[in-house]
């Protein structure tokens, strides 16, 4: 096994993500440590570096690998930044005070991090990576939990609850199932739900068919879905927090995806507020819906001469 790919492995023990176990970050580690090919871990040492002159350099002597120099920031940020989260290295070691942003800013291996990398290939290194560990976790553990803490819980009609990745689109798309459906939908059924990271998070792929929904085309499918069963209506709701409202284009596509649902359609966009509303107000066709997340108890029609409903 080559020294990058040893390196690798060590990165990947300590609990790194896998984006800071490639190879990018294995030579940073090689550098930091000042590894070559042909020396041994047990000898790895801690001198504190810089990126440019210091880590980009080593990379460039002893392994032939030449990275531009504005590079410097992907470094900093792709690699060095995760290395100090994970207590593998320290930031400014010989002098704390230095700024953040500071061109003299330096980075050397944390001696606890430094005691682990050079026992690895020894007896000692499965005890000592375990003590490391203990003390300081794995930052594959911390992000996780910190994208778990960033999870949207939703509670359904039936009283189940799913959860929606982190961002603004999805607290939208909670709320309209939280908020409006209970106020305009009579509490609905919900039968489609779309998440910004997995397209189709909820799905009633029966009840989708019986009502002769395509299922099949998910990409084109509105954001939520909730089946009105007392009053035989459908509402095709697209959320809406940088583009997308129900447009005369959009509305069109629908009407055509949707030519073979007998169901009353009532369409609507949902927007996080009057901001991000007033951004998009000329693009809203004419016969939808509009509500707003932050008023939820009402709504405001582009219907003309009727109130909320589907049109024959």
């Amino acid at each position: 096994m080559h020294k990058i790919q040893q390196a690798q492995e060590i990165l990947k023990s300590f609990g790194l993500p896998p984006a800071q176990y490639n190879e990018t970050a294995a030579l940073t580690l090689l550098a930091l440590c000042q590894v070559k090919e042909d020396d041994d871990w047990v000898d790895a040492a801690n001198p504190s570096l810089g990126v440019s002159k210091g880590i980009m350099k080593f990379i460039s002597d002893n392994y032939g690998k030449t990275y531009a120099a504005n590079s410097r920031e992907t470094f900093r940020r792709q690699v060095l930044h995760q290395f100090v989260q994970a207590r593998i290295a320290d930031l400014n070691p010989d002098n704390p005070t230095l700024p953040v942003n500071s061109p003299k800013a330096h980075y050397g291996l944390t001696h606890e991090a430094l005691t682990v990398i050079g026992s690895f290939g020894s007896e000692d290194w499965e005890d000592l990576l375990k003590k490391f560990a203990d003390s300081f976790g794995r930052l594959t553990e911390t992000y996780l939990k910190e994208r778990k803490l960033n999870l949207i819980p939703v509670t359904l009609p039936n009283g189940s609850t799913l959860t929606l990745s982190a961002g603004k689109h999805n607290e939208v798309q909670a709320a309209i199932v939280e908020q409006f459906a209970p106020r305009f939908a009579n509490n609905g059924m919900l039968l489609y739900l779309g998440d910004t990271a997995k397209k189709d998070l909820y799905v009633e792929f029966d009840k989708l068919k019986d009502l002769g929904i395509p299922i099949d085309q998910h990409s084109k499918l509105p954001d939520v879905i909730i089946y009105d069963q007392e009053r035989n209506w459908l509402f095709l709701i697209e959320a809406v927090t940088s583009h997308g409202p129900v447009s005369p284009k959009r509305m069109h596509e629908l009407e055509d995806l949707f030519k073979n649902c007998p169901i009353g359609k009532v369409y609507v966009t949902a927007f996080p507020d009057m901001t991000e509303f007033k951004k998009h107000s000329k693009e809203i066709a004419w016969e939808t819906e509009v509500w707003l997340m932050d008023i939820p108890d009402h709504m405001i029609h582009f219907n003309g001469d009727r109130f909320m409903g589907p049109r024959s």
